[in-house]
């Protein structure tokens, strides 16, 4: 447990906890983006250790909530295409599309196979080289520099039955429209480390010279994420905005270069479509022309319908923070995590997930 323990010290700990309550403003409102950081502060009660003072609000960091239905339902479609084995991330497996589910084609009898990585797809193209191997491609600036990996690879080996069906999202651009659509007004963000140590920290500054709101990159532990907050507060009480980093360990200023080349080599921007958001400029990853071979959605005609909308169903509004699971009619009533009807509920960085899983019902 040496270097974990460290940093779930009760001491240092129950010190940010005050440092927080000395807070003096009527109220401040903090949004962390990401799911991993909303599953630490349900895990370990940060909410009810917080004064009434500061409140807490989930952001859109959870990569298989925010994909748009749209692209689940051409995700669910890939899978049914004969001689294709279609491969992915567990989390992505349950989440309803329009009309159906990856879980549900599979017991139909589509070859549909769970990874841990983009190397094991590649790896079971490499395996099957009579059948066409698809990846499917989600994940922000954390998971597509090992997607980049993956097809560089392939190219330099010369296989050619893998490809990806790319659904990235980069994270700046979906704050600014969140910010400018002036649904939500945040008083500090808590900026996430796994993207930022890809990204370095820099990417956050806009948010803090652009639109007056401090920012605090941080880690994943609890002293972590009470640090995070605790700087957001300071920064709040002397009426600064600058970006911190609270996460030196893991997060430079300029990121992890060999990480961002291998993304631009093998990825542009373009305009992306988040669920509950709408499209989003500049805010997804394609192929680049030379890697379009490699494009599932250039080289194989998936067929889609219109996407429909579960009826009842609030994830958008919760991934834009302007409503919690609470409010949402369907919470723990016809959507649990045994049978979900939002991808809110089904991914383990979901906030109706971690709201279901750790007890908090109530709508704020």
């Amino acid at each position: 447990m040496k270097y974990v323990s460290e940093f779930r010290n009760e001491t240092l700990s129950r010190g940010l906890i005050a440092r927080i309550r000395t807070s003096s403003r009527t109220s401040s409102r903090l949004m962390e983006f990401c799911g991993g950081h909303t599953n630490t502060i349900f895990r370990y009660g940060i909410r009810q250790l917080l004064p009434g003072t500061v409140n807490m609000v989930s952001g859109p960091g959870c990569p298989v909530c925010v994909t748009a239905p749209s692209d689940l339902d051409r995700a669910i479609a890939a899978a049914g295409i004969p001689d294709v084995i279609l491969t992915t991330f567990g989390d992505m497996m349950r989440v309803p599309g329009s009309y159906t589910s990856l879980q549900e084609e599979k017991a139909a009898g589509a070859d549909v196979r769970v990874v841990y990585s983009p190397v094991d797809a590649l790896t079971t193209a490499m395996e099957n080289p009579d059948k066409s191997v698809i990846f499917l491609g989600i994940g922000f600036e954390t998971t597509a520099p090992t997607v980049a990996a993956s097809i560089l690879e392939a190219e330099e080996k010369g296989i050619d039955n893998y490809f990806v069906l790319s659904l990235h999202k980069i994270c700046p651009p979906v704050i600014r429209a969140l910010l400018d659509s002036g649904e939500i007004v945040l008083n500090g963000l808590v900026c996430p480390g796994h993207v930022s140590a890809v990204t370095g920290s820099g990417i956050w500054e806009f948010i803090a010279s652009e639109y007056g709101i401090p920012c605090v990159v941080t880690g994943f532990e609890p002293p972590d994420v009470l640090r995070a907050i605790s700087m957001l507060v300071a920064q709040i009480e002397r009426g600064e905005a600058k970006v911190e980093n609270a996460y030196s360990r893991g997060v430079r200023s300029d990121g992890n270069p060999l990480a961002l080349d291998m993304m631009e080599r093998v990825f542009r921007e373009d305009d992306a479509e988040w669920r509950g958001i709408g499209a989003v400029k500049n805010s997804g990853l394609v192929f680049r022309k030379a890697f379009e071979r490699f494009d599932a959605e250039k080289v194989f005609e998936i067929p889609s319908k219109p996407p429909l909308e579960r009826k009842g169903c609030l994830c958008g509004e919760i991934l834009r923070g302007v409503k919690m699971p609470g409010d949402c009619p369907l919470f723990g009533r016809a959507c649990t995590p045994a049978s979900p009807v939002g991808p809110c509920m089904v991914s383990s960085e979901g906030t109706c997930s971690a709201y279901y899983r750790y007890g908090e019902s109530d709508a704020g």
